[in-house]
């Protein structure tokens, strides 16, 4: 990934990406232009703490599906760097070992606008808060006061930078996708079509 080496501002978009969807690829177009990014970086987790690992594929599938969804796009290159790391996933450890390959580039994380009430229970939140710049994108319905006053206390508590971002309230999840395949209905147009195909070659999620 020796193009990451040129760009300056990098966004970074983690997720268990089981699978990834249609949803997660707008969000990345919309950040790239909101914040005037050079590209995104797509991380699909090894083994995350916060999620039921009881439908999730292996890291080497989800990583596989990624790198299809983005196969497309110079501008998105995805990282195996947390599917190769051991034991569970940290999003300080990864912003850690990212600050420490791309010295020349401001991170920029990209997340729901509503991870920022609960991203101080994260593991070590001070150092996700130095390593990067929070984009936070904010569905509709979320009131933005609510919003702005919480980015102005992070900001306050723990010197955090914090950009907040409109994003459509799109219906498309993962757990929807999965129960669709397990149900055997269409999933095309949710994903991109070799995710689709590589899902159903794969017989993924066929179980409800």
């Amino acid at each position: 990934m020796e193009e990451l080496l040129k760009w300056k501002k990098i966004g970074v978009m983690g997720g268990t990406f089981n699978p990834i969807h249609t949803g997660h690829l707008l969000l990345a177009q919309w950040a790239m232009e909101e914040a005037g990014l050079n590209g995104i970086l797509f991380m699909p987790t090894g083994n995350s703490y916060m999620k039921d690992k009881g439908e999730m594929l292996p890291g080497s599938e989800r990583l596989a599906m990624t790198r299809l969804a983005v196969a497309d796009r110079d501008c998105f290159v995805c990282s195996d760097l947390e599917v190769r790391r051991g034991g569970n996933t940290y999003t300080y450890e990864t912003l850690d070992a990212l600050r420490n390959m791309y010295p020349q580039a401001c991170l920029y994380f990209i997340l729901g606008a509503d991870c920022l009430f609960s991203i101080e229970n994260w593991y070590c939140p001070e150092k996700i808060f130095r390593n990067c710049v929070l984009l936070a994108a904010s569905r509709d319905g979320m009131p933005m006061d609510k919003l702005e006053a919480k980015r102005q206390e992070l900001e306050e508590r723990y010197d955090a930078r914090i950009l907040l971002m409109a994003f459509p309230n799109l219906e498309i999840s993962s757990t929807d996708i999965r129960h669709r395949c397990g149900e055997g209905r269409s999933i095309r147009y949710l994903v991109p079509d070799p995710v689709r195909e590589y899902i159903f070659q794969n017989h993924y999620y066929e179980n409800p």
